[in-house]
């Protein structure tokens, strides 16, 4: 219990400092940023449940106030701006990663990892996050899904990034990737 609460506050620790990295700001006012690739090791490591609520603990600790999401924001005022559909998707996304990463056991950990980024943290995005930008920005769906394209390379890229990060993981510390743990004898 205590091993699995150390493992929710350091991924949303995690998600928080990938926040902080320099971001490149979109003409959409949505930054790429280096927090998404948080979200998705959160599932992927840690499994749906457990990435889920990692990534939950950092967005209500974003929305009290705590300058944590990326550019140093924090408050309830971040869902008034375009990227209020990506946080509201963040904890959705990681469980999507870590519901794959559990159930495609078939398969190299990298390979279930990168499929849990893409079905997540990238699909799922793009879908939140255009939910988002359509509310706030006074656009169609398809209008604020066009926005999302620029963020799909470098979101292919993090999905990457989340498969070798997980394996690399779960070779040199297997009890870490709770996501695999799970269910083994």
């Amino acid at each position: 219990m205590e091993r699995s609460i150390a493992h929710i506050a350091l991924f949303a620790a995690l998600i928080a400092v990938l926040g902080m990295m320099p971001r490149i700001d979109l003409i959409s006012g949505v930054p790429i940023t280096l927090q998404t690739l948080g979200v998705a090791l959160a599932g992927t490591v840690l499994g749906a449940k457990r990435g889920f609520l990692a990534v939950l603990l950092f967005v209500v600790l974003g929305l009290i106030g705590l300058p944590i999401f990326s550019g140093g924001r924090g408050g309830l005022g971040v869902l008034a701006g375009p990227t209020a559909g990506y946080i509201i998707g963040f904890p959705f996304a990681a469980f999507v990663a870590g519901l794959v990463v559990e159930h495609w056991r078939k398969v190299p950990v990298s390979v279930s990892a990168f499929a849990g980024a893409i079905l997540g943290p990238v699909l799922l995005f793009s879908v939140f996050g255009a939910a988002g930008m359509a509310i706030i920005l006074g656009k169609s769906f398809a209008q604020a899904y066009l926005l999302t394209l620029p963020f799909l390379a470098g979101d292919a890229i993090k999905a990457v990034l989340a498969g070798l990060i997980t394996q690399t993981l779960l070779k040199l510390r297997p009890s870490v990737v709770t996501s695999r743990a799970e269910g083994r004898a």
